[in-house]
């Protein structure tokens, strides 16, 4: 878990539980046979994925519940905004990425962001899976984990949905566009 991860006041908590709860139940197709009561007590018995999840939910990826591992006893949440998280655009792949750029560096990547929040960039097969729930990024774009042998040779994979299809593509890693962020996702 992040070092930097903070901690949430009550009332925030609440908060947060609330629209996770609403979110939850609004959603009841995304996690089929799961009980919110037993979602919030994992919640409740764990700070630090609550915190997590709080960052999603603040830079826009309205986190949702998209599966349950029962050999591991996990929840697994996944960014469900429609589009790629607006508090996460405009960021290249990763560091090495961010700070090859010698003009027009952005602010940051995705990969410190992911590690700064407490979550993992989906991977091309979660993606895939979080597809098959629902129409994501038909506008936008959304980087995934890229396979090292990509990475070394100077690229990075990003996902979108177009045309009722999913589709895996490939930039430069130092590339960053405006309608690019990464979906993030958290095993409580």
């Amino acid at each position: 878990m992040n070092a930097k991860a903070g901690k949430l006041s009550p009332k925030q908590r609440d908060a947060l539980l609330n629209a996770l709860q609403a979110r939850f139940e609004k959603n009841m197709k995304r996690h089929k046979g799961l009980e919110w009561a037993k979602v919030q007590a994992k919640l409740e018995a764990n700070p630090a994925a609550l915190w997590s999840l709080q960052e999603m939910e603040r830079t826009g990826g309205e986190p949702d519940v998209v599966g349950h591992d029962k050999k591991a006893g996990e929840y697994l949440f996944c960014d469900c905004s429609a589009e790629s998280p607006k508090g996460r655009r405009s960021v290249c792949y990763d560091r090495e990425a961010q700070q090859s750029r010698k003009e027009h560096r952005p602010k940051s990547n995705a990969m410190d962001m992911a590690a700064a929040m407490g979550v993992e960039l989906l991977t091309e097969e979660e993606y895939r899976a979080l597809q098959k729930l629902g129409e994501f990024d038909t506008t936008t774009s959304s980087w995934v984990q890229t396979p090292a042998d990509i990475r070394q040779l100077g690229g990075a994979l990003f996902c979108d949905r177009r045309y009722g299809h999913v589709f895996v593509s490939h930039n430069g890693a130092q590339s960053y566009y405006a309608a690019r962020a990464f979906r993030g996702s958290l095993r409580v």
